[in-house]
């Protein structure tokens, strides 16, 4: 990562990215979830917007049909399960089970586009799969099922839409950020109309709640997008990926200490199992010889937390 500017960048990513569980969790408490993602993505649209404008890309719409699928899976369906899932959920718990996307990937890719998992990858799925049944705790009588099953759906819902925008790649020449823009403005439509039908309870505007939809929308799912494209065009996928991990343990830490969301004895070590796996994860998309390439959580898919 020799480049120090490198390194400045990918610290901010890691506070932003990660810290945004906790600002989101806490604006919650003052507006619904439906409309808090909203709002999140139309500040992101207009940050975007205006990068867009300001460094000349072009404006026009890539293929409709595939960048609708997009939307509908990376921003209606992550951003809206992210906001549903934090109402009853931990900030740091829900960030990590959001963050099983890359097993979620495995078996799409290879449904989709014929990217047959290695030894190594399934054996990684399987550390996962005993981390995230140590979260859920089925044994336990009283559990949030409904918030845990919304965290791991962001999970599948960005898996998905990191195989529909390889494919969409593999297919048309399209501009990244161009392609982001678009997708919001896609994934914006159903969140609003979600928000109309199943309103929330009553907005409560104040200082907290503005710095919660700021943080979010124009930093994370705005301009951090923006730092993750120039990061992803200097690092390796490999090394986009290993670093890209440190930030659901940034939310658990930020969550803990600010929130009090300490994590059970199995929900930590669930956790750390998620972690290792996704260690190898990283560490095989590194060493494209060690395992066929497939979607890492380093793809350039993510516009945000």
């Amino acid at each position: 990562m020799g480049n120090p500017s490198n390194a400045l960048l990918l610290g901010g990513l890691w506070l932003v990215w990660g810290y945004t569980w906790v600002l989101t969790k806490q604006g919650l408490l003052w507006m619904g979830p439906l409309e808090f993602a909203t709002v999140r993505i139309v500040l992101a649209l207009g940050a975007l917007g205006a990068v867009l404008l300001f460094t000349g890309r072009p404006l026009r719409p890539p293929p409709w049909r595939p960048t609708l699928a997009l939307g509908l899976t990376q921003t209606a369906g992550f951003t809206g399960l992210s906001s549903l899932a934090l109402v009853a959920g931990g900030a740091g718990k829900v960030s990590v089970l959001a963050y099983t996307m890359p097993f979620w990937v495995l078996p799409m890719a290879w449904f989709w586009l014929g990217e047959r998992p290695s030894r190594g990858q399934w054996g990684a799925v399987g550390v996962a799969a005993l981390g995230l049944l140590a979260i859920l705790e089925p044994w336990q009588g009283k559990h949030a099922w409904l918030s845990d099953g919304l965290a791991v759906g962001c999970g599948i819902a960005w898996a998905a839409s990191a195989v529909i925008a390889k494919r969409l790649r593999a297919t048309h020449r399209v501009d990244v950020l161009s392609l982001t823009f678009w997708q919001m403005v896609w994934g914006a439509w159903p969140l609003l109309g979600l928000m109309l039908v199943f309103p929330g309870k009553p907005t409560v505007w104040n200082a907290e709640l503005v710095v919660a939809l700021g943080f979010a929308g124009i930093l994370a799912a705005g301009l951090g997008w923006l730092i993750w494209l120039v990061l992803l065009s200097r690092l390796s996928a490999g090394t986009a990926a290993l670093n890209v991990l440190i930030i659901p343990a940034v939310a658990v830490l930020a969550a803990w200490l600010q929130l009090g969301e300490r994590p059970s004895p199995f929900e930590l070590t669930g956790m750390v199992l998620i972690a290792l796996a996704l260690l190898r994860l990283a560490w095989l998309a590194g060493h494209p010889a060690a395992a066929p390439a497939a979607p890492s959580p380093a793809a350039p898919q993510r516009g945000s937390p």
